[in-house]
């Protein structure tokens, strides 16, 4: 019996006859990548250092707590969101949520640390300024909100206005649109009808905006390096000019309205009784003593805007609408100086026009390029002052745009009066919008506001490495928000069509 294992195979038989069989290829053998994580028991690796546990069944205690608690104990934990009302504005990059605007609704609501609705939009040009305030103001419409724009140097919401079926109103030399900042507004409706207390204190509110106004146009003219004073006696001059012009004097139930060269013209002539009203001694004491007010006054009639707001209004508004624009792009070869004029003008007119607002009539007040009429001097500073002072009452919205804190500081000289209302404005908007800077600027930021070195790090980094990116400070909190455009509000916002060209 043959042993199994032994005897000739098949390859030796066919060999014998001259039939080899092919070899079977060798495989070479695989070589083992080497692990890079081992299984772990559940008490972990039994070595020094490698958090080796005794017992895997030692009881824990379990907590709960909400977002505000946690910080406690994880201090890198996002803050919580603010309300979802208002304006669906964007991206909370820091929670991934929806990042909301409601200036007036948190306003009235006591967990959000606003007290008033104003906004201060800083950001380098190209950083997406401009694209924030245009997507705030569309989507506000949707709850009733109507937009002014008192002034657009550069004609940058044009596109917008014309989408929505409004034609700017064009001011400048040539132009027939004439804006009267003396003008009475709504306050000087039904005056007949009024009795002695309230014709009273409209007059105290009609007198005083024009006051103010007057105040900061002539405070703008210098002789030299000296502002062109308006104390208590030229104050007490224009005041009884601007009564006995639209005849408040007189007790008439009818008043006049008056323009700025009617009031230089009686100042330049005046008659025997305004002498007397403001007890100077004759004409010729009093042609002395105003020399420099009326030479001012003169100025501002005969100057650069002359045929701009030297006439009473020939435009009709239509303040249904939802946005009204009113252009200054004619006037930007004048000069910084004659655009912030204008803006003062534009100023006291809209807000005469909205003394009498109706109840749930809110309205956006944009201002653009803020810093040209800030320089005009201290008391054009006061004005803007008391635009954002006066926003919550009137229910408006001031929302104020401007490139760097620069632009605020350089209405005066370090100390000034003027520097320091400056400074305060940052405090009249509970919410500024940090869009992307330089680094020298955000120093500016962190001492002017007192952001800290991460929020410095934020506006100089991440914000300047897209557009739209910025640190919201609402109250005391702060929110990196990437805000985002539907592509109709991308072309609306686009304000490089003068360089489109070059890419």
């Amino acid at each position: 019996m043959r042993r199994p294992g032994t005897g000739r195979d098949v390859t030796r038989l066919l060999a014998d006859f001259g039939h080899d069989l092919p070899a079977a290829p060798r495989v070479a053998p695989s070589v083992r990548e080497p692990r890079l994580f081992r299984n772990a028991s559940r008490r972990g690796p039994c070595r020094r250092g490698s958090g080796w546990a005794a017992s895997t069944r030692a009881p824990v205690s379990v907590w709960r707590m909400t977002s505000d608690q946690a910080p406690v104990l994880w201090p890198f934990i996002a803050a919580p969101g603010l309300p979802p009302t208002g304006a669906q504005m964007g991206i909370d990059v820091l929670s991934g949520g929806s990042f909301y605007l409601d200036p007036f609704g948190w306003v009235l609501r006591d967990d959000v640390p606003v007290t008033n609705p104003n906004v201060i939009c800083f950001g380098k040009p190209g950083r997406g300024k401009s694209a924030t305030t245009k997507a705030f103001i569309l989507r506000m419409m949707d709850f009733g909100y109507r937009t002014l724009i008192l002034g657009d140097p550069k004609d940058e919401y044009e596109p917008l206005c014309s989408v929505l079926g409004v034609e700017p109103f064009r001011i400048g030399p040539g132009l027939p649109a004439r804006i009267n900042p003396l003008a009475f507004g709504p306050l000087a409706q039904g005056w007949e009808h009024l009795d002695a207390g309230e014709a009273q204190a409209r007059a105290a509110i009609v007198f005083g905006r024009w006051l103010t106004l007057l105040r900061g146009l002539v405070g703008s003219q210098r002789v030299g390096d000296t502002a062109v004073p308006f104390g208590p006696v030229e104050e007490n001059v224009v005041k009884a000019g601007l009564r006995l012009l639209t005849g408040y004097t007189h007790g008439n139930t009818h008043l006049v309205e008056t323009t700025i060269p009617a009031l230089w013209h009686l100042l330049n002539t005046p008659t025997p009784e305004l002498v007397e009203q403001c007890r100077y001694a004759s004409t010729r004491h009093f042609l002395d003593e105003t020399r420099l007010l009326r030479d001012a006054l003169g100025q501002l009639t005969s100057g650069a805007l002359a045929g701009l707001f030297d006439d009473h209004t020939s435009i009709t508004v239509d303040w249904s609408a939802p946005i009204q624009s009113l252009s200054l792009s004619r006037l930007e070869p004048l000069g910084d100086e004659a655009v912030g004029i204008a803006l003062t003008c534009l100023s006291s007119w809209g807000r005469g026009m909205r003394e009498l607002a109706d109840p749930g009539d809110l309205r956006i007040m944009v201002r653009d390029e803020v810093w040209k009429q800030m320089r005009l001097g201290v008391e054009a500073v006061k004005s803007f002052d008391g635009d954002l002072r006066l926003s919550r009452s009137h229910g408006d919205l001031q929302w104020a745009n401007a490139h760097k804190p620069s632009d605020l500081l350089s209405v005066g000289d370090a100390g000034s009066q003027a520097v320091a209302i400056a400074k305060d404005l940052l405090h009249l908007a509970d919410i500024k919008i940090l869009h992307g800077q330089d680094l020298g600027v955000a120093r500016d930021l962190e001492q002017l506001m007192g952001l800290g070195p991460i929020a410095r790090d934020v506006v100089t980094t991440w914000a300047m490495h897209g557009k739209g990116r910025a640190l919201w400070c609402v109250g005391e909190a702060q929110y990196k928000v990437q805000t985002v455009l539907h592509p109709t509000e991308a072309r609306l916002a686009f304000t490089n069509d003068a360089i489109a060209g070059a890419a």
